[in-house]
């Protein structure tokens, strides 16, 4: 891993030892590579450990799960879903806004910066952690996908119980054999249709992930998340 995306301490314990492996160097090697042929590479170096910067492992209540980051200039930060102040927000953070204003009564926030979320526990990691410039799903299968099942595990095995809201089938998939997860777990798991406005009208309008976390977070004496976009 880059020097500028160093792994923070909370989760090295977890990560450390995938990032010992030989498919972990190769993936920084293709990035090296991509990078040196003048490939633009969102997010840019220092922030594509966002998700994990902002929510320190012991932290985590929530997590949101998704598949790569936005391919667009100047959209994608670090964060599943989120966007930069600025950046017009994309079609399925609308879907997710129209379910959070249905769900809880919150009005439509102007913008698509998630920070606030992440800065609360909600974990909001995608299956890829990097994508090349207008190519979706560019670096999938490239080796994120060790790293990031090893953080979905590690925040599994924790004792707290959190909720893992999974949507789409992408989702359902990378947390499908992790220990934990299963039948039985201490954990909440949610699962819905991504909120994309391809699948959003089969199941994701009237899900309610919002305040079905909450309810259990409460429960779980682990305090509610604000969901208020600031």
């Amino acid at each position: 891993m880059s020097g500028s995306d160093a792994v923070p301490a909370s989760w090295r314990k977890a990560l450390d030892p995938v990032l010992a492996t030989p498919e972990s160097r190769q993936l920084g090697g293709f990035l090296k590579a991509e990078e040196a042929a003048g490939k633009a590479i969102y997010p840019p170096l220092g922030s594509r450990l966002a998700a994990l910067d902002l929510t320190p492992l012991d932290a985590v209540k929530v997590v949101i799960l998704g598949q790569d980051p936005y391919h667009g200039p100047g959209q994608a930060h670090g964060l599943s879903f989120s966007v930069q102040p600025g950046v017009k927000v994309p079609p399925s953070l609308v879907n997710i806004y129209k379910e959070l204003e249905s769900d809880l009564g919150l009005p439509r926030p102007g913008h698509g910066n998630l920070t606030n979320w992440a800065r609360q526990g909600v974990l909001l990691l995608n299956n890829a952690l990097t994508v090349e410039d207008g190519k979706p799903a560019s670096h999938q299968g490239k080796g994120w996908e060790a790293v990031t099942d090893a953080v979905v595990a590690a925040v599994a095995a924790k004792a707290e119980p959190c909720v893992f809201l999974l949507w789409g089938s992408h989702a359902r998939k990378k947390a499908k054999d992790v220990p934990g997860l299963g039948p039985g777990s201490h954990h909440l798991v949610l699962t819905a249709p991504h909120p994309s406005p391809l699948s959003a009208h089969t199941g994701w309008f009237g899900s309610r992930p919002f305040s079905q976390a909450n309810a259990f977070l409460e429960a779980k004496g682990r305090g509610a998340v604000d969901w208020r976009v600031e």
